[in-house]
């Protein structure tokens, strides 16, 4: 066993790894490297933690490896690409879960008032993130509707749990005790909070809510790390939470909108009144495929109906027959395109497609009026002009992708159905739109067949 100097010093090393892989995560080119050494700041934080004297039960701890390893392979291995965000959002509930229980524990035997008000913290996030990261990966799926779920009173109620369990958070911290009556409540009113304050968030704002979700699970654990006086805990749950509040700027800055009115604003609850009508240009797979021949630049723009149908490896096989063919290909990247933050760099990521292809949406606007084609694979709401035109429109104001702008649109989709915003979308009816109806992949799969043949 390790003395508690070793230990310190085997969590300064695993801290040093965690800072490290962060900075590698920032950029797609190092962000396999980064999270490797991630997971190897991981590994020596907990062999170093399980060297302690302080282990009380090895038979337990055994049990639960097994079972975190056997359940990490399987979701490793089995979980689809398009299921990638609700796995995300599992992921942060089980942090905040677990730092919950850590908290709950703390408060066994005699504490003091540090020790009482950090595990009253970690307990409340963690109770809240537990259980509004079951109602996002709800969402997600959809085995709940994704749509805003609001109600007359709605504020008024949340606001009254809020106070009710402000209340009994102080009432437990001046007389704590692990028997305390005050205790449980605090445990189901955080859990009560959390789903209440997921569940009048529309589907449109997921990327968002996964992010801040991830950030209160850092949190939690760095409270929860403070309750145990454990150090690795408290730095590990710092750079989580504080990575997870910046990227849930970028998010909220993508969208042109504050956190405040993503958190209360109801957003998705309503369609928007304005209406359109028009006719679409569909088109065939052999008609887009000759455009596409002629063309001197294109442009994909991906989003979740690309990962549902898992068409990026065939979109990369077409994006090298066109750059065979002497096209300049590109593809466009919007920052909420999908169900969570960098849901396309992933798919693309895992497609091999090259990092230096994938350009920022305000990189790629201004040169969309001279691209020749624009292909969207099942992005919607990112690429929806009445996010510039329509006031009406609940996305009014969010930036989007310019393609409207490019001589040449290629939407491919299944239907005419509306996105997760629920909203529809003029780019459909554009003159120079032409819609490609059918399975993105099969579409895709059409296209190379006629290239190749």
């Amino acid at each position: 066993m390790l003395g508690n100097v070793y230990i310190n010093a085997a969590y300064i090393f695993a801290a040093a790894f965690f800072v490290l892989g962060l900075k590698l995560l920032g950029k797609p080119s190092t962000a396999r490297k980064g999270n490797l050494l991630s997971a190897i700041g991981m590994l020596i934080a907990i062999v170093a933690t399980l060297l302690s004297y302080d282990i009380v039960s090895w038979n337990w701890i055994l049990v639960g490896a097994a079972i975190g390893m056997v359940v990490g392979v399987a979701a490793s291995r089995l979980i689809a690409m398009t299921a990638m965000p609700e796995m995300v959002a599992v992921f942060n509930g089980l942090g905040g879960g677990a730092s919950l229980l850590v908290g709950w524990v703390a408060l066994f035997g005699s504490v003091d008032l540090f020790i009482s008000i950090t595990a009253m913290i970690s307990m409340v996030i963690g109770g809240m993130t537990f259980s509004g990261s079951a109602i996002a990966w709800g969402k997600l799926s959809e085995t709940i509707t994704s749509r805003a779920l609001v109600f007359a009173g709605q504020r008024f109620v949340n606001s009254a749990i809020l106070i009710a369990l402000v209340v009994c958070v102080v009432m437990f911290v001046l007389e704590p005790a692990s028997d305390s009556p005050y205790l449980y409540a605090v445990i189901g009113l955080a859990l009560l909070l959390g789903i209440m304050a997921v569940i009048p968030i529309g589907g449109a704002d997921m990327p968002v809510v996964i992010s801040l979700l991830n950030s209160y699970s850092g949190l939690a654990a760095c409270a929860a790390g403070f309750a145990i006086n454990n150090v690795i805990l408290i730095v590990s749950g710092s750079l989580v939470g504080a990575a997870g509040f910046i990227l849930t700027n970028i998010m909220c800055k993508a969208m042109n909108r504050s956190l405040p009115n993503v958190l209360f604003s109801g957003f998705g609850a309503a369609k928007a009144t304005t209406k359109v009508d028009g006719e679409v240009n569909p088109i065939s797979a052999e008609d887009a495929t000759l455009i596409l021949e002629a063309a001197s630049s294109v442009a994909f723009v991906p989003g979740y109906g690309m990962a549902v149908a898992q068409a990026q490896h065939v979109l990369c096989e077409l994006g090298e027959l066109l750059e065979d063919h002497g096209t300049e290909v590109s593809y466009a990247i919007h920052p909420v395109a999908g169900r969570m933050p960098g849901h396309m760099n992933v798919l693309l990521a895992e497609a091999n497609v090259s990092y230096d292809q994938l350009i920022e949406m305000n990189d790629i606007n201004p040169r969309l009026e001279s691209i020749d084609v624009a292909v969207v694979i099942g992005a919607n709401d990112v690429v929806n002009p009445a996010a510039r035109t329509d006031e009406n429109s609940p996305i009014y104001g969010m930036p989007i992708i310019n393609v409207d702008q490019a001589k040449t649109v290629f939407v491919l989709k299944r239907t005419m159905a509306s996105g997760f915003a629920g909203i529809d979308n003029p780019l459909f009816f554009g003159a120079n739109t032409r819609m490609l109806f059918g399975d993105a992949k099969a579409s895709i799969s059409a296209m190379i067949s006629e290239f190749k043949g």
